[in-house]
């Protein structure tokens, strides 16, 4: 696994194409060409165009974050991996509350079907969404403990069912890293610059706290996708970046 810390700023932020179509994530690559290097292609863009998006990103010269969250029966989601990797992505993630064996059979099924591919997926879990809070854990989910003690604990099954990292609010970002050291991905969805609006999002941070904080790669969508000048913006988050 390549050492992030070695990476240049610019490796360190991915962007989500959230678009509604080819044509609107065509316009933001274009945009971003030659400032951002590494792209989210999540549920939206990807239920809607499929390979067609992947490809759309790689002919802009971007590495390619698939953000499916795969949550099912171990061998739908090994199968799953199996098609993930012939169409060679850099990072693709799974859901942790699938459980442990279905992350090990994740796990298997990246090793075995990139085999003798250019490019093997680094295999990552989310945690807790960054839209969810304590409320959302106690009163709706039924979760016994704290957004805190639920992020590690599935950070422990995604560690020993032997995944490259996981995906977790910045919040939690301190103590995962803490516990984990630095041979494991922390990849941060809920990141907003100073001054842009939460969204949907409830456990946020600046991109430079994040970081501070032990995060690897960070994930930032409509603060930049939505600005007026989506170039200049990304600039200026890369800056922070470089400077945190």
């Amino acid at each position: 696994m390549q050492i992030v810390s070695d990476l240049n700023p610019k490796d360190r932020l991915i962007v989500a194409l959230d678009a509604p179509t080819l044509e609107v994530a065509e316009k933001w690559l274009s945009e971003l060409k030659g400032v951002v290097h590494y792209y989210k292609v999540g549920l939206e863009l990807f239920t809607a165009h499929g390979w067609k998006a992947v490809n759309l990103v790689r002919n802009y010269g971007g590495r390619i974050f698939l953000d499916l969250k795969l949550h099912d029966i171990p061998n739908t989601v090994s199968r799953t991996l199996a098609a993930v990797c012939e169409h060679e992505v850099d990072m693709v993630n799974v859901h942790a509350l699938g459980g442990f064996e279905m992350m090990a059979m994740a796990r298997e099924a990246v090793e075995k079907y990139s085999s003798g591919h250019v490019i093997k997926p680094q295999l990552i879990a989310v945690t807790v969404l960054t839209s969810h809070d304590q409320k959302t854990l106690s009163r709706e989910l039924r979760v016994r403990g704290s957004v805190k003690e639920e992020v590690l604990h599935l950070a422990g099954l995604a560690k020993k069912a032997g995944l490259d990292g996981i995906v977790c609010s910045p919040e939690e970002t301190v103590w995962v890293r803490k516990k984990f050291k630095q041979d494991f991905l922390i990849v941060t969805p809920g990141i907003r610059p100073l001054g842009a609006d939460k969204g949907d999002q409830k456990r946020i941070h600046t991109p430079e706290k994040a970081l501070k904080a032990g995060s690897d790669y960070i994930v930032i969508g409509r603060p930049i996708t939505q600005a007026p000048n989506p170039r200049e913006t990304a600039v200026k988050i890369l800056e922070a970046i470089g400077n945190a």
